[in-house]
């Protein structure tokens, strides 16, 4: 991680989980970290979880990164008072209950615009930053394993992932989508999908964590994976990270 030192990292959906874990231990591992999050005051929160010495290395702004006037506002704070975007991690999504044929248009498009729009937007700020400044930096989508198959209901039920699932194909084909374009404008950025089983957080619905309790990952288990991406060495990429914990049946 030697490379990473006081370089700057933008972490999207800061406030709680993998977010969180991932701030922590950017911040631990001497990067400059943004956070960002609508629920700002959490993100502000996890500085008493970092030595008092570093404390001011974790930047707090608020963020919706559904919204592309809140995005553009959020790093053009950054870009004026930092410099500049080294890593992304774009880890902000939201799941929502209910089924397509029925749920409010208004749910599936709030997933949509988070969960995917969300990526695109805040991925051409940190490209076009990193690019400007001639910069080989690293975009990190935090995916999931419904991201490479839809796993069926338990019978006589319908599933409630809506699409949540669809959403996180296209994760998956934004990566190598991504991966084509930073090649073929002559970048050497990296891009990594890290797609995780089922991982103890908020957004995990409660039917869903009494059926696998006794087999979740932990955010940190996350973390850990994306501080591997980021300290391997410049000619190599790892395009996909796929993290189950044992036992799962999935």
């Amino acid at each position: 991680m030697d490379r990473w030192q006081n370089r700057v990292a933008v972490v999207t959906g800061a406030s709680s989980g993998i977010g969180s874990a991932i701030v922590v231990d950017l911040v631990n591992a001497g990067l400059i970290v943004v956070g960002l999050a609508r629920r700002v005051e959490r993100v502000k929160e996890l500085q008493k979880l970092v030595p008092a010495g570093r404390r001011d290395k974790l930047i707090p702004i608020q963020c919706d990164v559904g919204n592309e006037a809140s995005v553009k506002a959020a790093f053009d704070a950054i870009e004026q008072q930092l410099g500049g975007i080294d890593i992304l991690i774009n880890n902000a999504g939201t799941l929502q209950d209910g089924q397509l044929v029925d749920m409010p248009i208004s749910k599936v498009q709030q997933t949509v615009q988070t969960n995917i729009m969300g990526i695109v937007m805040c991925t051409q700020r940190a490209f076009a930053s990193m690019k400007k400044r001639n910069f080989d930096g690293h975009v990190v989508l935090i995916n999931s394993i419904l991201g490479h198959k839809v796993f069926g209901p338990t019978a006589g039920s319908a599933p409630q992932s809506n699409i949540y699932p669809p959403t996180k194909y296209a994760v998956t084909a934004l990566t190598e989508m991504y991966r084509q374009e930073f090649l073929g404008l002559g970048t050497r950025i990296k891009i990594t999908s890290i797609s995780p089983g089922v991982v103890d957080t908020e957004i995990v619905p409660d039917r869903v964590r009494d059926a696998v309790s006794d087999t979740m990952l932990k955010s940190e288990d996350i973390s850990q994976a994306v501080l591997f991406t980021l300290s391997t060495p410049p000619h190599m990429q790892v395009h996909e990270i796929t993290i189950k914990p044992v036992g799962e049946l999935l």
